[in-house]
């Protein structure tokens, strides 16, 4: 704990940003460098507590308040090196992470809890300006083959961590870039496409195979891959996006955000997507159903495209602006939140419901008609049983909300169903997520999974620390010991 009472002195400061005006003209990434002094300030507010509850928050148990002290000294290099320790890629999660540690820093009790996420990209930035981030090899291989399929962040960590255990790894991607999500499901603006390219350049340099436009299941049968690798590890991600079923919806003008977000993004890498088949909101009226990540990820890009108006729709009620009494520390706050995106102008409307998508004479969506619904509580001791929640329209307000384009950005119910699934024969949960048991391995000996294909739609982090831990089941099954660390997840 470099200083006892900068948790007292200093106070919190945001990350900056370059100005909105400035921004929303390019599709450069939004955040500035954080100031190196300023930084060191913030570094300085860590209390270096007894019991870390920032590591409660975070699934890859980031020792955050060790390169936080160490920032604080002006330790760079040995930062680095401690935030490396647990985490494969800080400068991802740095920058598309929503920060659940923070959430649970015990300085969030009774103030602004600590700049956490900003003081972990700036580490990893220091460290590959300063040319500390080189490709290291294993020494020795193993020659035992892995297949990962899938090559977004679970994927990804699973196969950087197989490669230093010293087997041999081949990513299959079934698009024409590796990345997955982070490469075409991600804005530039919250992520430059750089930040992703340097990584996998280091990762190709250390030995890491990488087979790109391979959909496996199909150009690959399942029996060959299995035949010709000692394990595979499924990290195919949640790509099965949730559907709104009202009529109207084949209209011409609604889109899934998926479908949106990628087109932009291969322009931004220099693709040519025909304007017959590019979906624009320059000069349009735009509406985004889903207030997340996603949602945001929509209404950055429609800003930037020229949109008229956006407005965002959500579902549930306008969150609280401090903790609720149900929602105590250190719980994820679910307050209501600001982000880069929301910045840059947006109407924001909560407790709607869309009832029905109203088309012209030419078949493209022309409106919304949208309901307010009230959130109830369920009783349990009724026929709808459980106690869960449901949406009652409140009378009286049906409104039809002008759009030309549509945007669906309501999250993802699980895997797709591919034929790689079915050929291999793995178990499906309840939910439709791939089964496991506690040693990464699905019903199939051999077989492992980890990340959203397993665990369902969630964080960057979460992906992250189960490709370790399934990294680590493989090393295992493989060698009867495993080398490598042991993650939380």
């Amino acid at each position: 704990m470099g200083k006892p009472t900068g948790f007292i002195e200093i106070h919190r400061k945001k990350h900056p940003t370059r100005p909105v005006e400035e921004r929303v003209r390019d599709w450069r990434e939004v955040y500035l460098p954080y100031p190196v002094e300023a930084l060191r300030d913030q570094g300085a507010r860590c209390m270096d507590c007894g019991i870390p509850f920032c590591h409660q928050g975070c699934p890859l148990g980031n020792l955050i308040p060790d390169w936080n002290d160490l920032v604080y000294r002006d330790r760079w290099r040995a930062a680095i090196d401690r935030l490396h320790a647990t985490n494969n890629f800080p400068e991802f999660t740095g920058r598309l992470c929503p920060a659940p540690c923070e959430g649970s820093c015990v300085l969030g009790i009774n103030d602004d809890p600590v700049t956490i996420k900003a003081v972990e990209v700036s580490i990893i930035d220091h460290a590959w300006n300063e040319g500390w981030v080189v490709p290291q090899p294993p020494a020795t291989r193993t020659w035992k083959k892995v297949a990962i399929v899938g090559s977004g962040p679970a994927g990804l960590a699973a196969a950087d961590q197989l490669n230093r255990a010293g087997h041999s790894v081949t990513v299959f991607e079934k698009a024409d870039r590796i990345g997955g999500l982070l490469r075409y499901g991600i804005p530039e603006f919250k992520m430059e496409k750089r930040v992703l390219e340097r990584r996998l350049k280091v990762m190709e340099a250390e030995g890491v195979i990488f087979r790109m436009s391979v959909n496996v299941g199909v150009d690959v049968p399942a029996a060959r891959l299995r035949a010709d690798f000692d394990a595979v590890v499924l990290a195919g991600g949640a790509e099965w996006a949730r559907e709104l079923k009202v009529p109207g919806r084949e209209l011409k003008g609604v889109h899934l955000a998926m479908e949106y977000l990628t087109l932009q993004n291969r322009r931004n890498e220099g693709d040519v997507v025909p304007d017959d088949r590019f979906i624009s909101a320059k000069g349009r009226h735009v509406v985004i159903i889903g207030g997340g990540d996603t949602g945001a990820d929509c209404l950055g890009t429609a800003n930037r495209q020229g949109a008229l108006s956006v407005t965002q729709l959500e579902l549930l009620p306008k969150p609280p602006d401090e903790r609720s009494a149900d929602n105590p520390w250190p719980q994820w706050p679910n307050i209501f939140r600001v982000s880069p995106a929301h910045e840059e102008g947006c109407d924001r409307l909560y407790s709607i419901s869309t009832q029905e998508f109203v088309g012209n004479e030419h078949g493209h969506v022309r409106a919304l008609r949208t309901v307010q619904v009230e959130m109830v509580r369920r009783d349990p001791s009724t026929a709808l049983g459980a106690g869960g929640v449901q949406f009652v329209p409140v009378p009286g307000s049906e409104k039809d909300l002008p759009a030309d384009l549509v945007l669906l950005a309501m999250g993802f119910l699980g895997p797709e169903r591919s034929p790689l699934l079915e050929d291999l024969g793995v178990t499906l949960t309840d939910r439709g997520n791939v089964a496991r048991d506690a040693r990464w391995m699905t019903n199939v000996p051999g077989v492992f999974t980890a990340g959203d294909m397993q665990r369902g739609q969630s964080l960057i982090v979460w992906a992250i620390a189960e490709g370790r831990s399934a990294a680590r089941a493989v090393d295992q099954y493989l060698m009867g010991e495993s080398v490598l660390p042991a993650p939380l997840a």
